[in-house]
């Protein structure tokens, strides 16, 4: 059964969505798809 006082304890809430937006864009290591595609191509043009 769940204990409900443990679970309380152990919450953390979730960020707003500003302040997740404001993370993610403020992160430059971040590498989506189409970096990586871009730079496959990239890579492609090099090896040709």
């Amino acid at each position: 059964m769940i204990n409900f006082d443990e679970e309380v304890k152990n919450f953390y809430p979730s960020l707003e969505i500003d302040q997740v937006e404001d993370a993610i864009y403020n992160e430059n290591q971040i590498t989506d798809m189409t970096d990586v595609m871009l730079q496959m191509m990239e890579d492609m043009k090099k090896n040709k």
